[in-house]
Formats: C-alpha cells, structure tokens, sequence
C-alpha cells in the first residue's frame, strides 16, 4: 500500500520519545522581528489559497506560531490585515483593498466589517501582523492569496446537446420518476479559441451537470473529480474556478468539457444496479473564461452557441456505473481541428438552483492501492484483492483489439466460490453493478471511470487476463490499480496507543470515515451513497478530529436547511435525492425521525464548538425554530414516539430498526436535545428572548419525560435499557438525586452481558458520553477490548478493513459504514483526554484530561485545531505516570491531572513551574491552568 498525503502529519510515536524533539516539528521558529509570535497557516473562508470564492467579505482566519519553540504563555493582544492585488505590496504591508488598522483583539479571525471591492475572477494578496504579549509587533506574515469567483456576474448560458426535456418544474424535495431507459450516451463539447496577444491570467469558472471534466489543449484543467459537489439543483448549484493560465499559449486553443450523469440525473438501466431514478434534467454545462493579457486588456469567453457537441465515449453513466467507449473519438478529439461531425449546442436553462461557488475542497485521489493478490475462481475470470476496502475506481492499462470488451466488478466480499460477493454492496443477480470498458485498439490504453465510483476491496475482472496468463485474443490485462477516492479534507488528527487493538479499530473506523467523505458524508460508498443526517452529529467527533471539516459542516447545513419541508420536517437525508414516502402517502420511517431531524441543531452546534464560527449557527437557525414547531406538533398526551429510534440495536431480530428502546424514549430524548440546543445556539448569536422560551420549552420537557417515562420501581427509564438509561443521562434530563441510580443500572446491564453492549447507533454515542462524563473510563475501555460479537475486535477477526455497519459484521449488510464509530470519542476526549469547546472563553476552551485506565500503558494523539496544535501524549515509566501537554500560541488551557503528591513539571513543583497559571484540587483531579507552550509532568501513581 502506497503512503497516502494524510500521513504527512507522521505519529509522535510512543517508543523512545523525546519530547523536546517531538514538539520541535510542531513549533515554527522563522521570524526575525522583535515579537514573540507571529501569524502563521493563513486561510480565507477556512481554505488555504481558494481559487473562487462568492463573498466580498471573507473570513480571514490563522493561527500563531512561537519565535522560540521553549516560550510559554505567549499571546496575541492585537492583529492587522491588509489586502491587496500586488503581492509585493502586501509584503511589506500596503493594501490597495483593505487595511484593517491595528485591532486590539486575542481572536485568530478577522472579517471586513463592509464588503470589499473585489472583482470577479481575480487573485488577490493578504498578509497578518499580530502584537504579542508585550505590544512588541511581528513581521508580516508571508503574503497568501484568494481569488474570487462569479458574484452572480454570469454573462454565459447554459447549453446542452439537445433541448431541454423538462418542460414543467419538479416538485420541491423529489425527482422526476422515470422508467429504465437504454443507454444514452453523454455529450463532449468544444470551442476554439484564437489568442493574438500574450496572457498574464487565465481564470475559469464552470459548471457541468451532473459532472464534468474540463480540458485546455488536451491537459485537464480542473482540480480533483466528481466535479461539482452535490446539492438539491433546484435551489443551490456548486460552480468552480481554476487558474488555466499556464495551460493557454498564443494563437488556436481548444476547450474540452466531458459531461457525466452523478446524482443529478439519475437514470436506471436495465440489468444495472441504481438505488433510484429520477431527473434534474439533461445534462448542461456553463462556462466563463476570463482572460487578462499582459498589456491590461482582458478577453472573455462564454458558454454560448459558438460551442459544438457530438456524442462521447460515455455510453453509460450513473452514480452506479459507466460504460466507456474507447472506438467512438479519436484519441485527439479534445485539440484536433473541429469538422462536420461536430453539431451545433442548444441553449437551455438552468436546474433552478442558484449559481454559488463550492465552498468545499474537491474530491481527489488520495491514495492509489496495488493489489496484494489475483486468483482465477473461474477459468477466465480473475479477482484482484486489494487488501483495503475502500470508496473509488480501478484504473486498468490494457492491450487488445479494437471492440473487445473488459467488465469490471467491483465488492466488498468473496463467495464460498471465490468470484465476488456483491450483495454487501448492493448488487443482485438481476441487477448487476460494474464497469465495462471497450477498447479502441490503439495500443496501451489507460482507463478508469470518470464520473461514479464504488464501495470495493475486490475488482473481477472478465474479458481480459493478466500477463501471466495469456490467451489468443483475448485483452492483456497490463496493469490495475485501485485509486482511493474521497473529499480532499485536510487531515487533523493523529492518535496511537500502546494498545494494538486499539490502533487498529482507530484505523478501521478513519478508513470507513474517509470511504464516506465525500460532498455529503454518506452512509455507505456503494448501494446508497446517500447523505443520512444522524450521522453529522453523532460522529461529529469522528468526524473533526480527524477531517478539517468546517467547509463541509456549513454545506452540509445549507443542504439540510433546503431539505426542509413547508411544515418544518426535517427528511432522513439531505439532498433529499429520494422520498422515502408509504403507498398511502405518509411519510416512510427513515423519511421522518427525530433522531436524524435533530441534526439540524446538533450538527451546527458541533460544528461551532469545534470552530467558534457563528455563520455555521445562522445558516440553520430559523430552519432549527421551525423544526422545533413540527416535532411540537407531533405531540399527543404530552409525548412523541416516532421514526427510527435507536437504529440497529442488539436485539433477538436481525438489525434494523430499534428493539429494546421504545420509540418514545429517543423521541423525546431528541426532542429535549432540539429544545436545549435551540437555547444554546440562541444564547452565543445573543437572541435572548430566545434563549429563554427554548430554556423554558426544555424544562418542561424535562419534567413531562420524568414523570412519563422513568420508573421508580426498577430506576431506570423506559425498558431499562442501554439506550434508555444513557440518553437521559449523557443529556442531563436525569434529576441529580437520581443520576446514581441510573447509571448503576446502565452499568449493571453492561456487566451482566459480560462488557458487551446491546445500544444500536443512537445510543453508542450516548452511552459513551455517559460513561467518559461519570468515571467509567474502565468500562469504556473493558468494552472496546472485547474480542467476541459484538465488538470491533469481532469485525477485525472477520476480516474488516473497514467499519462495518452491523456490529456483528454481517454479510448482507454494508462493511463500509462509518456509522458506529463513536470509540473516536473516547480515544481522542477520553484516553488522550484533548477536548476543544470554542463555546467556551479563556482556559476553559482547552482541556487536556487523558483518563489513564490500567489496561493502557501509554497513549498519544495530536489534534491540528482552529487555533493551533494542541498535543497530549502519556505514559506509565518507573511507578509515576508522565505527561506531555503541548498548547498552541495565543491561548490557554486547562490540565487535569490525577492528584497525588509530589506533581512535578520538567523537574519543578507544578505550582512554581513557569507558565503554570494556577493550581486547585478538584472533584476529579488536580486542575491545572497553564499558558500556552510545553509541558512535562511527573505524577506518583498511586
């Protein structure tokens, strides 16, 4: 397996540690002025460089690097940006868009408070200078750049090769239905472009439905794949820029767009696999190419009737499968001279949606994967085992004659047989997923699917052979790789522990995380690929410490925002690409749940205390007000009970829906949690009045779930399950004078089951939150530790690569599922102990409290957060157990350590070690407030 760029952060590593050296990597020392930090990682709308973006008043975000890696209790007292359109200029601090002045603030962010007077499709230029502590001011910053997108400034039109076919609007929320249809082969398009002068930039920004490629004499001029991101097209439309600067050249160049279907029209074919069908509409493109020559002038290209179309070599394409005809173009076809064969375009409309640039990076190869293994199970048809399941494509070179056919089934798992097992992913023997490419004859040819990938750990191959194994006739199968396709996030997190088990179940579930990350965070790369809503907030853990995920949470919010029904229901999933509606019109059960709808608070809220951006708060606020009136609406005798519940919980019937936990108790659990983070989210955007009706809401809640739903009798909830004692508890619906109670139930259930749990996926991640928040760390760690079904440890021994959506790993059900990884939870807030809160001021935001369970020798992790890296790493040596605490410049946190005497900080007693704040003794530790810098600290074990 190929190292991937994620890996770039390397581990801290456990063996033979020395800490100076491993925070040495962490700490830049490169300013010469007289500051003691200086701003560093500079990024606009939270990306690094953005090429288009559609706001004149972006958020200038960075973090703060120490001149000396061994200062401590650095900070920023004031910051100022100046913006600019020369580069040499913002160097040495002179702006001709914006200069902010000198802003006395500690904040690593700063916005315009008027919007700036930027131009469309431009690059422009911005450097940081910050004040330390002592007023002393630091160099700026090395310049870094954004350029702009459209603003709305469209003078091209859509086009597409045929007329527009949908004459009436589609309702709000659903697809066209359509009936299976045979293979329509999708459009290319051209345009030739005469350049008679010198280019001194070359800006682009196009949208292709569903997907697209563009090309610019012949070299792909687009970042990444699966180009745009998806949406709900008939409110929001995701374009992108590039720079093609260098890829233009003076006289004749030629533009190339190849379209695919995605998610936006969703054909069904026969004998194919599809989850669904239904149409946007045809698929278009739009395209706006300006060009800015070396003497000021500026030339602009459009999306027009000058275009030509022809049929491609798509033949057939979903976001299932494609089908690729090599014979159809010549091998030239994107730069050769445009002939008869070339017809005209047909100017159409747009889906609807509002035009916006994508504020998320692109999809991206992120890992090409060598098979570890090829068998031939059936004379002439060979699996290729790639050792790592995985979201992506096979990438094949291949010789043979021309019309000779390779078909391409991609899995999960092997039958008895040894031929590939498609039903984890979907696939059925009268509907069939894979890939089938024709060859043009034309010697090497290099191929894989453009515009739909696959869930997969096997690729059968059948109509070519290896080199080995040779035939008369038939293709050569040259070379197949597997390229490991998700959203190019950058990575944030490194954790590693003692324990190996651990280690691997943290792979297993970062390997399920990525598979799914991709415009949406899916459920499954394969059969659905559908953006499920539990899942935002649920592993919003999961989630951030691993991703750099703000870009995709604020998209991801606007979808569920759109999603919204006229009476407020939140669907399960969001695009809504499918409405999972009864025969009689009522909403099925994975359409209308209260504990998906939830998200529509819980993901933003999640997002903010990772980021402490309110924009991720006003995107949904009114959507989450009006969410809170449906589920109002809902209520009969004072309760709710509806949906899913705790979705695929341990019961004596196959996984599915919830077993053990009454509808009604993860209803009004939900409900309660709807109400207090309205409340939340309220109080940080300052709407009091507000804040005080969703309190009072809450409390009421509160009061009607425990006279309803607790029994005194047994003290628990509900059925006295897992799920019903943890939910109420990791929630704080439980009454103080019966939490103990409550959680010695919990605690007795999971005992008696010998450490195992029976929780579905909403209840793991309240029951972990439980037992990390009440001392039961050991549990916790006796539970992940279990080797037997169900467990993590199971799934491992059955063979799982990646996270499998039944804790028993089942083979009907999906085994790339990243739904059950809540363990993330514990292993970087709870074992590593790094918890960030941006809800939260000063030291408060920061707390480092690893939970040092005696079956753990030693932990460390790594978190890349909105305001810096923040490090903890411990471990078990000579009777004491050691702490290494790295704090980023500029702020401040809080340490808990075990309380013992004799608490030593490199050598020192804590208390007079320099940076240490303050020292106190709490209810669970010692509670140490230090200033930002590293830490080393030497506590008895006791």
């Amino acid at each position: 397996m190929q190292p991937t760029r994620r890996g770039a952060l390397g581990l801290i590593g456990l063996a033979g540690l020395v800490p100076s050296e491993a925070f040495a990597a962490a700490r830049n020392n490169s300013s010469r002025a007289s500051a003691s930090v200086m701003a560093d990682d500079l990024r606009v709308e939270w990306l690094t460089s953005p090429v288009g973006i559609d706001t004149r008043q972006p958020r200038f975000t960075w973090i703060l690097r120490a001149k000396n890696r061994r200062s401590r209790n650095l900070r920023q007292t004031a910051c100022r940006i100046v913006v600019g359109s020369s580069r040499q200029e913002v160097r040495h601090g002179l702006g001709d868009i914006w200069d902010s002045g000198k802003v006395q603030s500690s904040d690593f962010r700063l916005a315009s408070p008027l919007e700036l007077v930027l131009q469309p499709q431009k690059k422009y230029w911005w450097s940081v200078m910050t004040w330390d502590g002592a007023r002393a001011s630091s160099a700026w910053s090395a310049p870094a750049s954004f350029t702009t997108g459209m603003f709305g400034a469209w003078r091209a039109q859509w086009i597409a090769a045929e007329p527009d076919r949908l004459p009436q609007p589609l309702p709000p929320n659903a697809l066209q239905p359509s009936k299976s249809v045979a293979p329509n082969p999708l459009p290319v398009f051209r345009r030739d472009i005469l350049l008679a002068k010198p280019v001194a930039s070359a800006i682009v920004s196009i949208c292709g439905l569903g997907h697209y490629e563009l090309a610019v004499n012949g070299k792909a001029a687009t970042r990444g794949v699966l180009n745009p991101g998806w949406t709900n097209y008939r409110k929001t439309v995701f374009y992108n820029t590039f720079d093609v600067t260098a890829l233009l050249r003076h006289g004749r160049n030629a533009l190339a767009v190849m379209l695919g279907n995605g998610m936006y029209n969703a054909e069904g074919y026969p004998g194919r696999y599809t989850k669904f069908v239904g149409s946007f509409g045809q698929p278009k493109l739009i395209l706006q190419l300006t060009i800015t020559h070396t003497d000021g002038s500026t030339s602009t290209i459009v999306s027009d009737d000058s275009w030509r179309t022809r049929s491609g070599p798509i033949v057939l394409s979903s976001a299932y499968a494609e089908d690729f005809d090599a014979r159809v173009l010549p091998a030239d076809w994107m730069i050769a001279p445009l002939d008869g064969a070339w017809g005209k375009v047909m100017i159409v409309q747009g889906p609807g949606g509002t035009l916006r640039a994508q504020n998320i990076p692109p999809v991206t190869e992120a890992e090409r994967i060598k098979p570890v293994a090829i068998t031939e199970p059936k004379p002439g048809v060979f699996v290729y085992d790639f050792g790592q399941n995985m979201s992506g494509w096979p990438k094949i070179v291949v010789r043979g004659r021309a019309g000779a056919s390779v078909k391409l089934t991609p899995a999960e798992l092997l039958a008895e047989d040894g031929l590939v097992d498609p039903a984890s992913s979907g696939g059925r023997a009268d509907l069939e997923h894979y890939y089938r490419y024709f060859l043009s004859g034309r010697g090497k040819e290099t191929w894989h699917p453009q515009f739909s990938y696959y869930g997969f750990r096997y690729i059968q191959v059948e109509g070519a052979v290896p080199p080995n194994a040779a035939k008369p006739d038939a293709p050569v199968l040259l070379k197949m790789e597997a390229a490991f396709l998700h959203t190019d996030l950058r990575p944030t997190g490194l954790f590693e522990t003692t324990t190996t088990l651990f280690n691997r179940v943290h792979r297993l579930i970062k390997y399920a995380l990525l598979s799914n990350t991709f415009s949406v965070l899916t459920d499954c790369p394969h059969r659905e690929k559908l953006g499920w809503l539990e899942q935002t907030y649920l592993n919003a853990d999961t989630v951030f410490c691993n991703e750099d995920a703000v870009t995709l949470y604020e998209k991801m919010i606007g979808d569920i925002a759109e999603a919204q029904t006229e009476n407020g229901m939140i669907p399960g999933i969001a695009p809504e690409y499918v409405s999972f509606i009864n025969a009689d019109g009522t909403n099925a059960i994975w359409r209308d749940s209260p504990e998906w709808g939830a998200a529509v608070v819980l993901a933003p809220l999640a997002a903010y205390q990772y980021y402490g951006d309110r924009r991720v708060l006003e995107t949904g606020y009114a959507a989450m007000k009006r969410y809170a009136v449906y589920l109002k609406s809902k209520v009969k005798d004072g309760l709710i009970g509806f949906g899913m519940g705790d979705w695929y919980d341990l019961g004596p019937a196959a996984p599915g829906p919830a077993q053990l936990t009454s509808l009604t108790l993860a209803s009004m659990s939900s409900y309660y949690a709807v109400l207090d983070g309205i409340a939340e989210v309220a109080r940080l955007l300052g709407h009091e009045a507000d804040r005080v009706e969703y309190a009072n809401q809450a409390e009421a809640l509160k009061c009607v779930f425990n006279d309803k739903l607790f029994d005194a009798k047994s003290g628990g909830y509900d059925s006295n399950s897992q799920t019903a004692n943890a939910m109420p508890l990791a929630l704080g619906l439980v009454p103080p004078e019966r939490r103990q109670q409550v959680l010695d139930n919990l605690v007795r259930d999971i005992r008696v089951r010998n450490n195992h749990i029976s929780v579905g996926e909403i209840g793991f991640h309240y029951l972990v939150l439980a037992l990390m928040a009440n001392g039961y760390a050991s549990l916790l760690c006796d539970i992940l530790s279990r080797t037997d079904a169900p467990s993590y440890a199971y799934q491992l021994a059955q063979g799982a690569t990646s996270l499998t959506e039944a804790w028993n790993a089942n083979r009907p059900n999906s085994q790339n599922h990243f739904m059950l990884g809540q363990a993330e939870t514990w292993f970087y807030r709870g074992l590593a102990g790094i918890n960030l809160d941006m809800r939260k001021n000063g030291p408060d935001r920061i707390r480092i409290a690893p939970q040092t369970v005696a079956a753990v020798s030693g932990c460390s992790a790594k978190y890349r957060s909105v305001v810096g890296d923040i490090v903890s790493f411990w471990r078990r040596k000579d009777g004491a157990i050691e702490f290494f605490v790295g704090i980023p410049a500029g702020v401040q946190a809080t340490i808990v350590l075990p309380v013992a005497p004799g608490v030593y900080e490199s050598g020192k007693p804590v208390a007079a070690a320099p940076g240490v704040l303050k020292v106190e003794d709490g209810s669970n530790g010692k509670i140490v407030t230090v200033g930002s810098g590293d830490y080393r600290f030497s506590v008895p074990e006791i």
